[in-house]
């Protein structure tokens, strides 16, 4: 069966995923040779689509390349955990799985989602150091890209999006790299589907306590958005490659604040 749903990434699914993940390989220049990737698994569809275009790539492509196959427990009910492993199996991924307390420690504060984001960040980057790697895969998609930029301005007041690679700064020498960045979600959807996998849809335990979720809220808002014009995403995307600095309020560089006022007097703008 690992072989049909491996075909699959390259046959059924090569333009809207295959040709999508290496795009952003090539574009954004995420994999070079003799890097040694920590692939980081969370059990769901993304992060193990995410393992088995890694692996195809390694086989196939011509980067050389190491990858090392992570699952981090935070405190998953023992079912969750074992759905993990089952799904490893069944597509041949070695995972190597750790533990940690992270649900334990976040478990009776009220709003525990960047806690937990930063804590799950800290032990997979000292994982993939005690693994020798230089680079750490996440899974992130098109919509968390999309997703992650409204966020950002509705809710932090500041135009950022979530960068296809960055370097750590709490841990020297160790990249994170978004290999899915292109990918939409809809078609990792598909492909999950039409290789009936089920894979841990959510083991967050936030969502167990009905706490409201702004991603899931700015998920439905982009749904409707896209009844009015199905192309908004792609647009919101490209807006983050087209930022005019010539007619913006301000921006921030390297924690440091400018104003359009700052050159105002020697721009001649067409208006």
């Amino acid at each position: 069966m690992n072989k049909d749903i491996e075909k699959s990434i390259i046959t059924k699914y090569r333009k809207d995923i295959w040709s999508k993940f290496t795009k952003a390989i090539r574009t954004y220049e995420l994999i070079n040779d003799n890097d040694k990737i920590a692939v980081c698994i969370s059990g769901g569809k993304d992060s193990f689509l995410l393992a088995k275009l890694l692996q195809e790539l390694k086989r196939h492509g011509k980067i050389k390349f190491d990858l090392e196959f992570i699952v981090m427990n935070p405190g998953y009910r023992s079912e969750n955990l074992n759905q993990i492993i089952n799904n490893a199996k069944l597509l041949e991924i070695p995972i190597n799985v750790f533990e940690s307390n992270i649900y334990k420690v976040v478990e009776n504060i009220k709003s525990p989602c960047y806690l937990c984001a930063r804590m799950r960040r800290g032990y997979l980057y000292s994982k993939a150091k005690e693994l020798g790697c230089n680079k750490i895969a996440l899974g992130h998609h098109f919509d968390d890209v999309i997703e992650t930029t409204l966020l950002n301005m509705f809710y932090g007041c500041e135009v950022k999006t979530m960068l296809p690679k960055l370097h750590s700064t709490n841990f020297k020498g160790i990249e994170l790299i978004r290999p899915l960045y292109l990918i939409k979600e809809k078609d990792i959807i598909s492909w999950a589907k039409n290789n009936k996998l089920e894979f841990l849809k959510c083991a967050c335990k936030v969502e167990e306590r009905g706490i409201d979720s702004k991603r899931l809220e700015i998920k439905k808002l982009i749904e409707n958005l896209k009844k009015q014009n199905k192309n908004i995403d792609n647009n919101i995307f490209i807006s983050m490659e087209n930022v005019n600095l010539d007619v913006i309020l301000g921006y921030r560089k390297n924690n440091v604040k400018h104003s359009f006022k700052e050159d105002y007097d020697k721009k001649q703008t067409n208006v």
